[in-house]
């Protein structure tokens, strides 16, 4: 069951993230940063497709995903296109994931010390959805106050 409420809100987020993506009118707006916002939402939606891509896709999926954090922050104008791609990708790799897992998996320690301590996997899963909550929040912001 929570294995499929967090696949319920992944994808849900997931789509969401893809739909503020899309509704920038003016695509360079995606790379604008102003005054106290100091990462676009173009940084912020690679973000999110390295962390769901390591820590779920690489980890549990076994993908092969290499993350480059870095980058994640300083690659700049990447076309909304190929954003959307990655985030129609992201989704595939984060269903086929979790696709594998079973409700006893959950109680399991995640294999990677991410928070300087052990914690389950079911832990960190919930944890990784609201962390994309968080960020899809300052994406939405980002896009209703600087897409002009």
């Amino acid at each position: 069951m929570v294995i499929e409420t967090l696949k319920t809100l992944l994808n849900r987020d997931l789509n969401k993230l893809k739909f503020e993506i899309e509704s920038y009118e003016f695509e360079k707006q995606i790379w604008a940063v102003d005054k106290n916002i100091s990462n676009s939402a173009g940084n912020l939606c690679l973000h999110l497709i390295g962390n769901l891509n390591t820590y779920i896709g690489a980890e549990i999926g076994k993908t092969g995903y290499i993350r480059n954090r870095p980058l994640e922050f300083s690659l700049k104008d990447i076309s909304k296109s190929e954003l959307i791609e990655k985030i129609e990708n992201t989704i595939i790799v984060v269903n086929n994931a979790l696709n594998t897992l079973k409700e006893e998996d959950l109680n399991a320690i995640y294999p990677q010390i991410v928070f300087e301590k052990e914690m389950t996997t079911g832990f960190f899963l919930i944890h990784l959805s609201t962390h994309l909550a968080y960020h899809l929040g300052q994406i939405n912001y980002h896009r209703r106050l600087l897409d002009f």
